[in-house]
């Protein structure tokens, strides 16, 4: 067994390290050892061999597998050659995941977003912005760069006073607060979690907004009927949740509240290419998620008539908010430990560690595609930021 990993771990990290496994060291490749993985009892070769995330994931989750450095600087050596991991078979209905009722995608969601507040208050920033931040400077603080995020968002959008604007997938309500109070707006939010839509209706009540700003608990596909029609449509990091199979669907349900000629900016996190989502993020993370490449994306604008203007990534960007978050989650350590569990402590760190990883070697990216519904040539000829 104990050379079998080695083989196996060696067939995508390209560097040395080595392999300590029921009192034996072995150490892999030449020149000296980048990390050591301490492995303390026996792994299924038939779970490695279906997929390597599951079954490294796991193991790491119970704590089976420890490595002598830091999780992120590890992963971040070798995760750029996730082509060369072990992958079950993709067979088309795990490839389009079809099974997205309004009661199936509640239920992932809620997994995910209801675990708590109280949770996600110990390592967001103040904002409470769960999505890619924006540093338009070194020195940025997590906070100054969530709020750039989002006035990068709202300038790209060109709001004037009095408009319109629907955020689906509003999350805690940041970007809408701000636009009502910045940019003179009237919004609307969506979200599907009663945590979220909790605190937005508490936010927006003590901060005197009713009049401006309100919040429901809608799935996306209720706008069709919800009788709405805006100025401008924001949806951030929402689209990841719908489902291959579903984007035209979710393209539509934008499309039909909204004017001619008004604008929608997506912000999502992108697969470099067309995938049915990882086994480890999907089963412990993410239920249901699946991250849409870009092209694929593209592809199905004109079709609901939306004319792309701008598309930008902000792949690096994302890297850093993840470093962020992990170096405010791993602060409140030993309160999460004592809230959650060991495993549970161990899986979040995994998932935050991962995902700045994958960012940081392209495996996925943070894109923002800017869009008209039809023609519009009121817009200013030249990029506006």
């Amino acid at each position: 067994m104990h050379q079998f990993i080695a083989d196996y771990l060696s067939k995508f990290i390209h560097i040395p390290f080595a392999v300590d496994m029921n009192g034996k060291h072995l150490h892999v490749g030449e020149g000296k050892p980048e990390f050591t993985v301490t492995i303390h009892q026996e792994l299924s070769k038939k779970d490695l061999l279906t997929s390597t995330t599951l079954a490294l994931g796991e193991a790491y989750m119970n704590g089976v597998i420890e490595v002598d450095r830091d999780l992120y600087e590890v992963l971040d050596l070798f995760l750029g050659n996730m082509e060369s991991f072990h992958r079950e078979k993709a067979d088309g209905k795990k490839m389009y995941h079809l099974n997205q009722t309004k009661k199936h995608q509640k239920e992932e969601v809620t997994s995910h977003y209801d675990i708590g507040n109280d949770f996600y208050e110990k390592w967001l920033d103040e904002s409470m912005s769960y999505s890619c931040a924006y540093f338009k400077n070194n020195t940025d603080t997590l906070y100054e760069a969530q709020c750039n995020k989002v006035h990068h968002i709202l300038d790209k959008l060109q709001l004037k006073e009095g408009m319109t604007l629907l955020d689906i997938g509003c999350g805690w309500g940041f970007l809408l607060k701000i636009a009502v109070k910045e940019y003179g707006v009237k919004g609307v939010g969506i979200t599907l979690s009663k945590e979220q839509y909790r605190k937005c209706q508490a936010d927006i009540k003590n901060e005197g907004l009713q009049e401006q700003l309100s919040v429901e608990l809608m799935d996306y596909r209720d706008l069709k009927k919800s009788g709405y029609e805006f100025d401008r449509v924001v949806s951030v990091g929402m689209i990841e949740h719908v489902g291959r199979g579903q984007y035209e669907e979710f393209l539509s349900c934008a499309d039909a509240v909204m004017k001619p000629g008004a604008l929608f900016l997506l912000h999502y996190i992108s697969g470099h290419k067309e995938h049915w989502g990882d086994p480890w993020i999907k089963k412990y993370i993410f239920p249901g998620g699946m991250l849409p490449s870009l092209r694929e994306i593209i592809y199905l604008l004109p079709t609901y008539h939306f004319y792309t203007l701008d598309v930008e990534s902000l792949r690096r960007h994302y890297n850093k908010t993840l470093l962020c978050w992990r170096k405010n989650y791993l602060e409140h350590a030993c309160e999460i430990r004592k809230e959650k569990g060991e495993a549970f402590f161990r899986m979040w760190d995994a998932y935050l560690a991962s995902c700045a990883a994958a960012f940081q070697n392209g495996v996925i990216d943070l894109h923002q595609i800017l869009m008209s519904k039809g023609i519009n040539n009121d817009l200013p000829m030249n990029r506006v930021i």
